[in-house]
């Protein structure tokens, strides 16, 4: 049982802060606020990233390699209602990323080693997570921290985001704890642009920042190599 996959073009560009700041003038004349993001445009994203004991998602970012994953659980703006667990594919530069939902208490039922649960939901991606947990070691390995703002487009089903300062936890797995220390990594703001068969022209225009070119930055990464 194998979940569903549909690839899409992803591209990403670090920038500084002046540019977001001109950059997010000239999206907010076209493109709409992330519906999801509630309130405001920008929420915080509190992410754990999975690995096995060779560091087999690092080494393979690193790397460069065309055919990759990595697994991460996921909730925003400390509200532990909603938690997704997610896995995120690239194969010759197309993305893909699947999820389930999952609940507090399952949360920590997996942080704690205890996974018979994920068989039991009989979703594909759980299944999928519980047997690379078995069979590949793998395993919670750090917490990541960033602030997203947002923006979607209508044609292409484009979604652009800004990524701000992103903390890493260290070798932390302590998901749940409002309090856990975490350290500054980058003062790089990461520019993300995803579309489906095509990207509007209006929009390509406005995500050119000058001086700015395509870029390999994986938050995960740079949390796991300070």
């Amino acid at each position: 049982m194998q979940p569903n996959y549909d690839f899409r073009h992803e591209y990403k560009h670090t920038i500084n802060l002046a540019d977001s700041m001109a950059l997010r003038q000239r999206l907010s004349a076209v493109a709409s606020p992330d519906p999801h993001a509630g309130a405001g445009s920008s929420y915080l994203i509190r992410s754990l990233y999975f690995d096995n004991q060779d560091d087999k998602a690092l080494r393979e970012k690193i790397e460069g390699l065309n055919h990759r994953e990595k697994f991460r659980i996921r909730y925003y703006n400390g509200d532990d209602s909603f938690i997704r667990i997610e896995k995120k594919m690239k194969i010759d530069g197309l993305c893909a990323k699947v999820s389930a939902s999952v609940n507090r208490a399952e949360c920590e039922l997996l942080l704690a080693g205890s996974t018979e649960w994920m068989l039991e939901r009989k979703d594909p991606l759980l299944y999928e997570l519980y047997y690379k947990m078995q069979y590949q070691q793998i395993a919670p390995k750090t917490v990541v921290d960033y602030q997203r703002e947002a923006y979607v487009f209508k044609a292409g089903n484009v979604r652009i985001t800004l990524d701000s300062q992103i903390r890493s936890g260290l070798c932390s797995c302590d998901f749940f704890n409002p309090q856990l220390p975490t350290v500054s990594v980058s003062n790089a703001i990461v520019l993300e642009v995803k579309y489906d068969r095509f990207l509007p022209q209006i929009i390509a225009d406005i995500v050119q920042t000058p001086n700015r070119q395509s870029s390999a930055f994986s938050k995960y990464a740079v949390c796991r190599t300070i």
